[in-house]
Parts: structure tokens; sequence; C-alpha cells
């Protein structure tokens, strides 16, 4: 079974989804000329002219723009941050982060359309707005079958798998760094998240507005610091990034022995895992933003994966290129560590534990509210309860147990959602040129 499932995943995420997501991003691109650039100042504009630690208390009505922006950057910014660009360096060479940045400058387009789309066809399940692909699956593009297939798939991929994956990485970095046993931190993992979840999308937004922006600025400061301190080595490393994404032994002097094709797949797919454009996810996030136009959210989309790629995960790249920790042939998260350790001393490991804390526990936020507002798309309001407590047992088994089909099924229920969505952006594509069309004769 683990076999069979590692092999669909293998043709899965190496190929065919990396080809229609990149492809769905250029034929955006393209349609929309170029939105990713053209309205990027006015997505900057409405993020960080907006931003706050505490804004008006989200409710039954949505939340505003930026909460909605931070329960986004709060999934996509997770172990995939920390972890996802050092294994595509060790797997494609650095080479792997130009291809990262290419994915992600195309992904941004197409997150602007989920968003649109999103605000579009969003809804009210017992008075409260709720939204997302499901929802633009069925009103848009008529199919129960795909919004249900879609709903079921990252319910699964999400909420309860997606989550078991996010605190297993924090029980096993803070054994590592602190010597604590994953079941405790398991067991307060939970407590924290039940009580957050119990709140609803009132206490998600609040936890949200404050935790994203102040987690993003520990991590880019430490970030920084560490590549300031190894500043003779910043032009070489972007060296390595633009040769090596052409000819990437020559970049590491073959140091890693990986071909432009591997420097390709690792980089796009590891980009993509990170920014979630086209996967889904972040759609219910912007679906509830209190907006006047559904456009105002997909500029803010756009910025969410800027953030993501070009600033957190380039950052975790350049502390890793600069201070030499690639001859270390390790991978994933004992990378970047390395990488850290070697920029801040034994306090490198600390930062990492602690950032890997707040990356993995925000997401685990934005998948159970990804996950929710499917549970309501399905069962209605009265499905919540029993997914609460399913998500939290989940969360507390996940630091005691690695069993690789789990892991592997995650990705699997990953890869099936995707395909739903897909379908339904690239079907809805006038939808949302036509919604881009307004919006300019408009401002």
């Amino acid at each position: 079974m683990l076999d069979l499932v590692k092999n669909i995943n293998s043709i899965l995420w190496s190929y065919v989804l990396i080809f229609l997501l990149c492809g769905t991003g250029i034929y955006y691109t393209i349609i929309l000329k170029g939105v990713q650039i053209r309205r990027f100042k006015d997505g900057w504009k409405r993020v960080f002219g907006n931003i706050t630690l505490k804004g008006e208390k989200a409710g039954k009505e949505g939340m505003t723009s930026f909460q909605a922006l931070a329960t986004a950057i709060a999934a996509q910014v997770g172990t995939g941050n920390l972890a996802g660009a050092a294994t595509a360096i060790a797997s494609g060479g650095p080479g792997a982060i130009f291809w990262m940045w290419l994915s992600a400058f195309f992904g941004m387009s197409t997150l602007f359309s989920e968003a649109v789309l999103a605000q579009t066809f969003k809804d009210k399940v017992e008075d409260e707005v709720t939204g997302g692909p499901a929802y633009y699956i069925k009103k848009g593009l008529g199919s129960n079958f795909l919004a249900y297939l879609f709903s079921v798939s990252i319910i699964l991929a999400l909420g309860f798998m997606g989550n078991m994956v996010q605190s297993n990485s924090i029980g096993a970095a803070f054994s590592n760094s602190f010597g604590i046993k994953p079941i405790y931190v398991g067991i307060v993992l939970a407590v924290i998240a039940g009580f957050i979840f119990i709140g609803g999308i009132k206490r998600i937004a609040s936890v949200t507005e404050k935790m994203v922006p102040l987690m993003a600025l520990f991590y880019i400061i430490g970030g920084i610091i560490v590549i300031v301190l190894n500043i003779d080595s910043l032009i070489p490393a972007f060296k390595m990034i633009f040769l090596g994404a052409f000819n990437p032994k020559a970049a590491t002097g073959g140091i890693i022995g990986a071909t432009v094709k591997e420097a390709v797949r690792y980089g796009v797919a590891r980009g993509l895992f990170s920014n979630e454009a086209g996967m889904g996810s972040t759609p219910h996030a912007h679906a509830v933003a209190k907006v006047n136009h559904p456009v105002e959210q997909g500029v803010v989309g756009i910025i969410s994966v800027f953030i993501d790629t070009f600033v957190i995960l380039t950052l975790t790249a350049l502390v890793i290129l600069t201070t030499g920790s690639i001859e270390t042939k390790t991978t994933g998260i004992k990378l970047t560590q390395e990488a850290f350790i070697r920029g801040l001393g034994s306090f490198g490991g600390v930062f990492v534990a602690i950032s890997l804390l707040f990356f993995a526990f925000s997401t685990i936020i934005g998948w159970y509210f990804f996950g929710e507002a499917n549970v309501k798309f399905l069962f209605g309001k009265k499905g919540l309860m029993p997914y609460r407590i399913l998500v939290i047992i989940f969360i507390a088994l996940g630091t005691v147990l690695e069993v690789p089909l789990v892991w592997e099924l995650a990705d699997l229920f990953n890869g099936i959602m995707v395909i739903p969505n897909l379908i339904a952006l690239l079907a809805l594509s006038r939808t949302v040129k036509k919604a881009l069309e307004d919006y300019e004769k408009k401002n």
C-alpha cells in the first residue's frame, strides 16, 4: 500500500501537478495581462496600509481584508518555509531557488484568481459567511461531484493528516533542542489549538492578525542578521542561484550533482507546496474578507505569495548559501538548523525551533479553518464539533506517530484536491477577467 501511494505521488507531484499548476499560472498571467505586476502596488497599499495587530472583531459577516490575509499567510508560511527551501537546494542545487521564484511569479496570478472567485461565489451557512473552492465549483462550475471530491480531500489532507505532519515537526524540534518528550508538546498544542478553534472565526482572526506579523518579523530579523554577518558571501550566493538554474554542477563545484531537470522539479514543487497557489486552500480565508469588490481581495492574494516565497523562503535559502552549509550534504530542517547555528552560534538551533513552533502552529490554525469551511459545506454547522474534536486528537497524536503511510496519504489527498480546483479555475477564467475589467473601469 505504501509503495503504491508513493508511486502515485511521484507521478502526481513530479509531473502532472507541476505542469498543471504552472500552466494555469502562465495562462492567467497572459489573459490578465500580468496582473501580478500591474496591480502589485495596489495590493501592497491594501495590505500595509491596513496592517494592525488589533483590528475590528470578526464575526458572522466575515473578517477584515488584513485578517483574511493573515489567516492565509498563517497557512502558507509553515514548515515548508524552513525545510522546503533546504530540500530544494539539497536535491536540485542552488538553482532550484530561481525556479522557485519563477513558479511563484506565475502563482501570484493564480492566487489572485482564486481569491476573486472565492469572493464572487461566497455563501452563507446558517447566517455565517463562508466560501472557498467547493462553493465556486458548485455554484460557478455547476458540479456537485467535483465540489464534494474537493471538500472531502481537503478535510483529510489538511484538517486531519496535514495537521499531524505540522505537530510532528514541532514535537521533533522541541525534542531535539530542549529534550522535551513529544507527547507533552502534543498535549499543550492540542489544548491551545482547541481553545482557538472553539472561539470560531472571531478568535481565529484575532490570533492570526497578531501572530503572523510578529512571527514573520522575528524570522526576517534573524535571517537578515545571519546574512549581514556573512555579507561577503551574498553576491556569490546569488551567482550560485542564477548559474545553478541552468548549470547546477558548476554552481556548487560538483558538491551537488543535480541536473537542470532536478533543479526545475524541486524548485517548482517546493515553491508551489509552500505558497499553495492553485491548490485551493487559501481561498477559504480570502472568501470571508469584507471588501467592496472581489478584485480588492485578489490583489491582497498576490502579496501573500510574495511574502511567502520572495521574502520568507528566499531568506532561508540565502542563510543556507551564505553560511556555506550546503557543503554538509544534509537536507530538510537539519540543513536549515545547521545554517542558523553557523550564523548565530548555539542560539541558532533554538531560533529555528522557536520559528518552527510559530510557523507550524499558525499553519495548524489556518488548515483547521480551511477544513472547517468544507465541513460546513458538507454537513452544515452541526458537523463542526465532531470535526474540532477529531482535529485536536490528530494534533496530539501527530507528535508521537510518524506513520509513513499517513504522510504519503496526506500528499495524495493534497494532490487530489488540486485537480477539481484547477478545473474550476480554468473554466471560470472569463469570470475572473470580467471582474478585473470591471474593477479597472471603476479605479
